[in-house]
């Protein structure tokens, strides 16, 4: 049977999919207007449902909240462990690249859990623990160069604050068909805080290399 003209087809959304598309819609509206001033309503009108449909995936305000954090910080760490485990010479960058990764993919959620969920006290645990992953994998880059324990505390903590505030700058002010050139800046600058801290004795070759040769690209 012909369809009548004009009407159009609408594939329905799975679970899966519908749940994606209310977690970026939340996003969008928790970084635009807070947790407090946010209502289910308003998520629901961001994603094109009602609210019924958001309460089917999501009991609480709170609870998609959390959910918007936790699928941020996860696809951080995803894509950082699959940097860190590409061959040395296609590592260049990979700590820059992999968090401007994420957050091109999903700006709102970025900046959600790395600027405005350190202003919801409830949500406190949930930034202290996505921090405490970004500290965790900059010690194990670190740790076999930087012997003094109070030193290589102080500059894992450092690194992360240092490549999360870069990224946050670049969405404000930079331009998407530059990605490479800003990760390749920022590599340099994050090469610049690290040498004076590491042991050069306890450096790899490959990073000793390329920590004295600015010409080199840094593998990290």
């Amino acid at each position: 049977m012909a369809k009548p003209a004009g009407s159009t087809s609408r594939r329905l959304l799975s679970r899966d999919e519908r749940q994606a598309s209310i977690l970026r819609a939340a996003a969008v509206a928790f970084a635009r207007a807070g947790f407090a001033a946010t209502s289910m309503e308003d998520v629901a009108a961001e994603a094109g449902v009602t609210k019924l449909i958001v309460y089917r995936h999501f009991d609480s305000k709170e609870e998609l909240y959390r959910a918007v954090l936790a699928g941020v910080s996860d696809r951080l760490r995803a894509e950082f462990v699959k940097g860190r485990n590409q061959p040395d010479d296609e590592r260049h960058g990979f700590t820059a690249r992999s968090i401007l990764d994420v957050a091109r993919e999903n700006p709102a959620g970025f900046r959600l859990l790395t600027v405005h969920s350190a202003r919801e006290p409830q949500f406190a645990a949930d930034l202290a623990e996505f921090r405490g992953r970004g500290v965790a994998l900059a010690d194990e880059l670190l740790a076999p160069m930087i012997p003094d324990p109070v030193i290589k505390a102080w500059a894992t903590r450092a690194i992360v604050d240092y490549l999360v505030q870069s990224v946050n700058a670049w969405l404000e002010v930079g331009d998407a068909a530059r990605d490479t050139e800003f990760v390749d800046l920022a590599t340099a600058g994050l090469r610049g805080m690290v040498l004076p801290w590491v042991d050069p004795g306890k450096l790899p070759e490959d990073l000793r290399r390329a920590m004295t040769d600015v010409r080199r690209p840094a593998s990290y």
